[in-house]
């Protein structure tokens, strides 16, 4: 028997007559490419019956299918304009409704106020209390003003100090540089009249 790769699948699969499976498994031990071949139609067949059947879908569904389509609601929800209008609306309602639902307060009397006597009393409080409350302030700003005073005197007498100090020393020097200069003139002028 020739032994091609149609009837070596027909072997795996079980599809030969006894006859031909022992001329099958003759002809495979005789030959190593046929044995190559059976062991990969063997893998081949253990992969597939390691897969668990499924039952075939009976209807194939598209995108533009109306199974697909969002509900009106949906649509409307996905909306940032329509769902921003909403919520004014809802926001403008809720405000008629409180406006209608709150009760009115019963008017009250407004009392009489007699504003002569008002600004009468306003200006005696005031002249009672404001000697008492001005009084430490005056005090502390009395304070200060002497304090800084007194440290405006003794930084000025301490700068004026130091300009005289600064104006004898210039004078010292200025008086030892004329001397210089005289005791300089004096040793030309007499090397020159002799």
């Amino acid at each position: 028997m020739n032994v091609t790769p149609e009837v070596l699948k027909d072997y795996v699969f079980g599809e030969l007559s006894p006859a031909d499976r022992r001329a099958v498994e003759a002809a495979v031990a005789s030959d190593g490419a046929l044995r190559d071949e059976l062991a990969r139609l063997q893998v081949t067949q253990s992969a597939l019956f390691s897969l668990r059947e499924e039952e075939l879908p009976r209807r194939i569904a598209f995108v533009s299918d109306k199974v697909f389509a969002p509900k009106w609601w949906q649509v409307w929800l996905a909306s940032g304009p329509r769902m921003g209008f909403a919520s004014a609306v809802l926001l403008a309602g809720a405000i008629v409704v409180h406006g209608f639902a709150q009760p009115k307060p019963a008017a009250a009397p407004a009392p009489v106020i007699d504003q002569a006597r008002l600004e009468q009393r306003i200006s005696e409080e005031v002249a009672k209390a404001l000697p008492a409350a001005l009084e430490p302030a005056e005090k502390r700003y009395s304070m200060q003003l002497a304090s800084a005073m007194k440290e405006a005197e003794s930084k000025y007498q301490q700068m004026r100090l130091d300009d005289q100090q600064a104006m004898a020393a210039a004078y010292d020097l200025f008086r030892q540089k004329q001397a210089a200069q005289v005791v300089s003139f004096l040793n030309n002028s007499g090397s020159v009249v002799q």
